[in-house]
């Protein structure tokens, strides 16, 4: 028996043992992820993962990782998978922060910080995007000011997703005024829970507020949580986004399985709903629609799997994850829409004893997933670097 296949006996045995049953065959979406984990089964799961560093299996076993190779992870994620068991842990510290600092923190950051992750002790929000900020996010305005051994920091961001149930943010702040916009940025570290810090959750049409403005007045910032150089926090913002993509996109974790696609699940929606002929879906134009879509999502999934496997370092890809975030973006709002219109009327219902759980959920569904296309960088946004950044192309 090889290495990896005792490990993935050893895996499947443990996972076996002790997934709780609560924490297994069952979906969420993100914005309703902390109702999921803010229970018995869910702060059970956590534990126990976290206590071998499975959380963050590839992270090294100093930080409270599980100082697994990436084929290991990759046999871990597939026997989680095989028992339909949902991660024990999710959010910014795992998938943008963490990652970031293990690559451009001090030693002193990512002891301080990476073990309260990997546990779940702390969780983390974003401060980028500003009213006057978005796509355009090197022209932010929030000011940090050096006051001794700390930032004094005054302004506001926006669309702080999940900044309401957060303990630490990381942002991006202009601390030189007088230089070029991009380089009089850094990217610091802070607590949420001072009185400088006030937070107002936006309702979206979608009826969740997951996202938040963020005002500061006279918040406070550590100097030793001052990620890389004073004033060149554009370089450490751009990799972190670079995180972010890279999981929206599907090279994080998931890129790797191997996943079935979705085609039954649109299927049998279309012969519920529009009826079957012969065993077929009795419209051709759905038919053409579901395999269409299938085909496209099936192709991404594969060639995220491929570039995963390709890179056997784990280390996430640069620029090229603007392709995955722009492709995975548009797959994940099509898809929603191409349920809402396969179930006709009843794909658009709001409210009321005509519609079923399933079909509300679709309309919800529908209308955040419009959002996928606008968060972690615009589609217009990932054109843009991909033809500059990738095919070259002349500004």
């Amino acid at each position: 028996m090889s290495n990896l296949d005792a490990f993935r006996e050893e895996a499947s045995t443990w996972l076996e043992a002790n997934c709780p049953q609560e924490m297994r065959n069952r979906t969420f979406h993100w914005e309703d992820a902390h109702e999921v984990y803010d229970t018995d089964a869910g702060r059970e799961w956590l534990s126990l993962m976290a206590e071998r560093g499975w959380t963050a299996p590839t992270w090294p076993k100093e930080y409270g990782g599980g100082g697994l190779a990436a084929e290991e992870a990759g046999v871990l994620a597939q026997e989680m998978g095989r028992l339909k068991a949902i991660p024990a842990l999710t959010g910014m510290g795992l998938s943008m922060i963490g990652p970031t600092l293990l690559e451009c923190g001090t030693e002193e950051q990512k002891a301080r910080h990476l073990p309260k992750i990997v546990s779940g002790e702390v969780s983390w929000c974003q401060g980028y995007s500003e009213p006057g900020a978005g796509s355009d996010l090197a022209s932010l305005q929030t000011k940090a000011v050096i006051d001794g051994d700390h930032f004094v920091i005054n302004g506001q961001k926006v669309w702080t997703s999940g900044a309401q149930h957060a303990d630490w943010m990381f942002a991006l702040v202009r601390t030189d005024f007088e230089a070029s916009k991009h380089d009089g940025i850094s990217f610091v570290l802070l607590d949420m829970h001072q009185p400088g810090v006030t937070i107002k959750p936006i309702q979206l049409i979608s009826g969740s507020s997951p996202f938040c403005e963020t005002f500061f007045d006279d918040a406070i910032a550590k100097r030793e949580d001052l990620v890389g150089e004073l004033n060149k926090g554009w370089t450490v913002g751009k990799r972190l986004l670079q995180f972010e993509r890279s999981g929206i996109g599907g090279l994080s974790g998931g890129g790797g399985k191997k996943k079935k696609a979705k085609r039954n699940e649109f299927v049998d929606i279309a012969k519920q709903y529009i009826g079957e002929n012969s065993g077929k879906i009795a419209d051709s134009g759905a038919r053409e629609k579901i395999l269409n879509h299938s085909m496209l999502e099936r192709s991404f999934q594969l060639t995220a799997q491929r570039v995963v496997e390709e890179n056997r370092s784990g280390k996430t890809p640069g620029a090229t994850t603007s392709i995955f975030k722009l492709v995975g973006a548009n797959l994940s709002r099509d898809g929603s829409e191409l349920k809402s219109e396969l179930m006709g009327t009843q794909g658009a219902g709001w409210t009321g004893e005509n519609f079923s759980e399933n079909e509300l959920e679709t309309t919800k569904n529908w209308l955040s997933n419009r959002a996928v296309t606008i968060y972690g960088g615009t589609n217009e946004v990932q054109m843009n670097i991909i033809a500059k950044r990738v095919l070259g192309l002349p500004e």
